[in-house]
């Protein structure tokens, strides 16, 4: 990575991003996954899990509901474990909720069992220093769970749809670099023993393009701030790209806008 790049500005930017809107509503649409990845975890009851950049809790409260507590769930928005905690009282799960930054976990080195990240840990500007930190909390021989949006998928052309009216900082490498085998393999290296790769789709349902439109510029920090920044001279121009990648990625499903957008189910063992 560029020397020139500020990270902590851009980790700042981030924060801001992703504590507008309300991404625990985004969260929703893909609570699946994170029961998905927690079955190919196998977790079992008293491991130690932790879910690093952990958003609302669906990580956290999957594991919780496997391991019978013993759960962390740690982020850098203040709101969104607030709604985890929240979910964790209604479902009467056993699970702490930590303020914490992927690249600088709070915790003692080989403190857990499992440590997890669903489309969490994946947007830290460090990919390098967030890898080595998904390594150190974990114990030798515990495993590592991620769930990854792929770069080839239809997340990817909704971010690359949003870049082209609202770029990301120059020379910070895009977080679908973690939706790669090859990518994965260079940033855990021998730090794992043992990589389990596994593309899934998860799919996402609306009414119409105009509602998945809405629905995440409301909702989802990302898209929330490239209305902004565009304003309404360019918001049409967002829009009807945004219309067309949802078009273009669509299933045949006539009934409603259904997508499925793919991602990486990651299983690794801590060497």
């Amino acid at each position: 990575m560029s020397d020139a790049v500020d990270l902590k500005a851009v980790k700042e930017v981030q924060q801001e991003t992703w504590s507008d809107g309300d991404f625990a509503m985004v969260a929703n649409l893909i609570m699946n996954v994170a029961e998905e990845l927690a079955e190919a975890l196998d977790i079992v009851p008293d491991e130690r899990v932790l879910d690093v950049a952990c958003g609302s809790g669906n990580g956290a409260l999957a594991a919780a509901r496997r391991s019978w507590g013993n759960v962390v769930g740690c982020d850098y928005v203040p709101a969104l474990l607030e709604r985890g905690r929240e979910r964790a009282a209604a479902e009467r799960l056993d699970v702490e909720f930590v303020e914490g930054d992927a690249e600088s976990l709070p915790f003692g080195d080989g403190e857990f069992d499992v440590v997890m990240s669903i489309f969490g840990a994946m947007f830290a500007p460090d990919q390098e220093q967030a890898a080595a930190e998904l390594l150190r909390v974990c114990k030798p021989g515990g495993r590592i769970g991620m769930a990854n949006w792929a770069p080839d998928s239809g997340v990817g052309a909704m971010f690359m749809t949003v870049a082209k009216h609202a770029p990301p900082p120059p020379g910070v490498k895009p977080p679908l670099v973690w939706g790669t085998e090859e990518s994965l393999r260079e940033l855990f290296g021998d730090g794992v023993s043992e990589l389990r790769i596994e593309r899934r789709p998860a799919r996402e349902a609306f009414r119409s393009p105009d509602h998945f439109i809405e629905f995440f510029r409301t909702y989802f920090g990302p898209i929330k701030v490239a209305f902004e920044r565009v304003g309404p001279e360019g918001e049409e121009a967002l829009a009807a790209d945004l219309r067309a990648f949802i078009e273009a990625d669509r299933t045949a499903d006539k009934r409603a806008v259904v997508l499925e957008p793919e991602y990486l189910q990651v299983v690794a063992t801590r060497a």
